[in-house]
């Protein structure tokens, strides 16, 4: 996938009748489904049998099994509740009769309240100082660890930039926090808030784990922790575009058993709050053979 467009053909699923949709998948540089591609290909699919006139702000799901690159997915849709003011989803995935995920979700029609949120972190750099993955690829390719090369190597539909580049052969611990500057490749204009959502809830299983990895970093890394999602939720608050870049900004309160948890919130670059997650992942470290 190199830009949008792309990346809208593989979110849209196709109608199966009897609320079973179905999709494909794309490689991401992972031997298994990208989970941001089954959050949001499930999203799809519950929007397209909820009212127009309600907008979801939540969702809770479980990865169960790793998803087969080579297999179509079905995903059935639960209609649980639709109530004055919320409609609830049920989606669950599924491969060759094996369920691999299931998702909650909330749906809210329009109305007015109270509002307050966390400001954007001040004085943190901006995109146009930082590099790119493409441009860590293009400048230190030859001297990345050999996994870490092929990763961003990958044509992406969306651009990434951290604001924390860290060296991969200092082997030091660091903190558990990672800032990160995205933008979508290609036109993003005319996209309605329900796509929006689907897009952002795909680029929110980026780099998450990241910030479990920082603290243990003088021992772990990419290359020696088996690492997978293990479940995600969100938490959608208002509109946005996707017109400029905007920050995920990650923490990581703990990591322990083999699991290790981290949650954030993106914002626009002015500082409006999005949306906010939280994932628990796989972090187990790799016996050497």
């Amino acid at each position: 996938m190199k830009d949008t467009k792309d990346l809208l053909d593989i979110l849209t699923l196709t109608d199966e009748g009897n609320s079973n949709f179905s999709g494909v998948s794309k490689d991401i540089g992972s031997p298994n489904v990208f989970g941001g591609q089954v959050l949001a290909q499930s999203l799809n699919a519950a929007y397209r049998t909820v009212s127009s006139k309600r907008i979801l702000h939540s969702l809770h799901s479980y990865f169960l099994e790793a998803g087969n690159l080579d297999l179509p997915i079905i995903y059935n849709v639960q209609t649980i509740r639709d109530g004055g003011s919320f409609s609830t989803r049920r989606v669950t995935a599924h491969q060759n009769d094996k369920t691999i995920f299931i998702l909650a979700c909330s749906f809210h029609k329009k109305e007015d309240g109270y509002e307050h949120q966390m400001p954007i972190k001040k004085d943190i750099a901006q995109p146009e100082d930082l590099m790119s993955w493409e441009d860590m690829r293009e400048q230190f390719g030859d001297f990345l660890p050999k996994k870490m090369k092929a990763f961003l190597s990958i044509e992406r539909p969306i651009d990434f930039k951290p604001v924390q580049v860290v060296n991969p052969f200092e082997q030091k611990d660091l903190p558990p926090v990672v800032d990160v500057w995205f933008k979508l490749k290609g036109d993003s204009s005319d996209l309605s808030l329900t796509i929006k959502q689907q897009i952002l809830t795909y680029i929110s299983d980026y780099n998450i784990l990241t910030a479990c990895l920082y603290p243990n970093a003088s021992v772990a890394n990419f290359g020696n922790t088996q690492m997978a999602s293990l479940d995600h939720s969100m938490w959608f608050y208002r509109d946005f575009d996707f017109s400029d870049w905007m920050l995920f900004s990650i923490e990581s309160p703990n990591t322990f058993g083999a699991r290790g948890f981290a949650c954030g919130n993106i914002y626009t670059r002015d500082g409006k709050l999005v949306a906010s997650v939280a994932q628990e992942g796989l972090m187990r470290p790799q016996k050497k053979r």
